[in-house]
């Protein structure tokens, strides 16, 4: 068994193109560290609906050149199969480590398969290689990105040519096509023959920016912005500029890229302590709100004055917040959300008369909606011009956002006044989450296994009236690994994390709200019954 384990890394060290990966595979084997190779060689990365995302390191089960170009050819097999034998692929990419490198390494992939190869001029925002998708009329797009994940991850995220994310069969086809590559060596890699763009398309996604806002609306919101040591910076700057906005004050602990990302544990604006340094600056600073992207700026974060401190809105306030202005302005088309955001979206919509649809956890699905105006997804991801950007955009988001804070600023009003507002129309829709993250992925196994061999029948004293396994499927949906709850003024969703080893469950309760002298009453009574449920939630699954 050692003995294959060697002869496997050995293999592999073979045909490893990069110093730094054979450095490390090399030590491992003379140490004969069979622990930390049998982690490594006890599978590969699994190619699906995220494309690739994991740690760096030597081997198949870790990110690195190998694994790219290994992916990149079975991308390129897996398009000249559906029959585009020339045709452009878009690279982009972040500023994590290696980034650069994976991204060239697929430019001479696709070079290599008689694709035309164009590379983003530096690393971007990932809106900007999504809409480079479609301005380019290119027949797909990669993008070397672990968006929020820790340093030590980085990712690869595969878009067609209609520039939206891969969704099934799509992801098991390029896995198969994957999985036929017998040796790097049959994959031609010349060293040139690609383009790398220069700042046209970037001008083009820019000139886009201006489009999502109302012509001659109120632009004085004050923001302070930070970048989460990502790549937002620059692009937020040029649209804020470009809008007529006051300039962001910027975190600058956190303003410039850095792999490292020094400031936090967790580079996520969701994470505890992640916005520590942008509540600091804003209490020095008195904006009217904060501006928070992740590291690739497809989310964005808000957060704003409440009772004197600061305190951070969530995806499913922002969402609501956006699609309200939306409808102020005379929005028309489908509004859509995944299962795991609130169920207020549709409230919206309904009172508006608008066309509404929920979809799959991820914007590979919410972007797939047929006539789809504007789509949000709870973990701060919001697709505001789906024309340009089929995917999330955390440049586009913000600048809405602050035109919305802009316009109610001028009325005397905030956001918070808003969503007090919203509650008392629709009910307060209040939201939470209960995740664990694991280092056994089959605690999560065995928590989704235990919920579905003795479903819950009550949570929080409400009955379950509705108990759907999501994996069977539903009229409206795909089947999918999770399950739903609905309760008497309820709903939990619980799902495994399709891009982190975590379990996690989506809670929902909805007070009436009569008049807004109710709403302290309400958010006491919807606060008590998240906790409630979360505490029975986590009895019924062992966790």
């Amino acid at each position: 068994m050692q003995d294959d384990l060697i002869a496997r890394a050995r293999t592999w060290l073979a045909e490893d193109p990069d110093p730094d990966t054979r450095d490390e595979l090399a030590k491992l084997i003379d140490a004969g560290d069979i622990t930390e190779l049998s982690a490594r060689f006890s599978g590969t990365l699994q190619f699906g609906t995220a494309g690739l995302r994991g740690e760096l390191g030597a081997g198949p089960m870790r990110m690195n050149r190998t694994v790219v170009i290994r992916a990149a050819a079975g991308l390129a097999a897996y398009l000249k199969r559906q029959g585009h034998t020339d045709g452009v692929v878009v690279i982009g990419y972040d500023a994590r480590h290696k980034s650069a490198d994976f991204a060239r390494d697929t430019a001479a992939v696709m070079t290599g398969a008689g694709l035309t190869a164009v590379v983003l001029p530096r690393p971007l925002p990932t809106p900007v290689l999504a809409f480079a998708i479609r301005h380019l009329g290119a027949i797909a797009g990669v993008e070397v990105t672990a968006s929020h994940n820790p340093p030590r991850d980085n990712g690869y995220k595969v878009y067609l040519g209609d520039g939206s994310q891969i969704v099934p069969p799509a992801d098991a086809e390029i896995a198969a096509e994957i999985d036929a590559i017998a040796s790097l060596h049959d994959v031609p890699r010349p060293h040139t023959g690609w383009e790398t763009l220069d700042d046209a398309v970037l001008e083009a996604y820019l000139a886009r920016t201006d489009a999502v806002l109302a012509p001659g609306s109120p632009r004085t919101a004050r923001t302070v912005y930070t970048a989460m040591h990502g790549v937002g910076k620059d692009t937020l700057l040029a649209a804020f500029a470009r809008a007529g906005f006051p300039t962001p004050t910027l975190v600058t602990e956190q303003a410039e890229p850095d792999p490292d990302f020094p400031t936090v544990a967790f580079p996520n604006p969701e994470e505890p302590g992640a916005m520590d340094l942008s509540f600091a600056q804003a209490r020095a600073t008195d904006p009217d709100l904060i501006i928070a992207n992740d590291p690739d700026a497809d989310r964005c974060a808000a957060a704003v004055k409440d009772n004197g401190s600061w305190r951070m809105l969530r995806g499913d306030e922002v969402g609501a917040l956006l699609a309200a202005h939306l409808v102020r302005r005379g929005a028309t088309g489908v509004f859509a959300e995944s299962i795991v955001s609130s169920s207020l979206l549709g409230r919206i919509a309904e009172k508006a008369g608008l066309p509404y649809e929920e979809t799959l956890t991820g914007f590979k699905w919410i972007a797939r909606v047929d006539g789809l105006r504007y789509g949000y997804e709870e973990a701060l991801g919001y697709c505001v011009d789906p024309d340009g950007v089929r995917d999330k955009d955390g440049i586009t988001a913000a600048l809405l956002i602050t035109e919305l804070a802009s316009v109610l600023k001028e009325e005397g009003r905030t956001l918070l006044d808003l969503l007090d507002d919203l509650a008392v129309e629709h009910g307060l829709h209040a939201t939470d989450q209960l995740s664990v993250r694991v280092e056994d992925l089959s605690v999560i196994a065995d928590a989704m296994r235990t919920l579905r061999e003795q479903p819950p029948t009550a949570l929080a004293g409400l009955p379950v009236t509705k108990a759907e396994d999501l994996n069977r499927g539903t009229d409206r949906l795909p089947p999918t690994d999770g399950l739903r709850y609905t309760l008497t003024g309820a709903r939990v969703v619980v799902r495994p994390s399709g891009t982190e080893p975590k379990l996690k469950c989506y809670l929902e309760v909805v007070v009436p709200v009569p008049t807004h002298a109710d709403l302290p009453a309400a958010r006491a009574k919807a606060t008590e019954t998240l906790e409630a449920i979360k505490r029975d939630l986590s009895a019924a699954a062992g966790i």
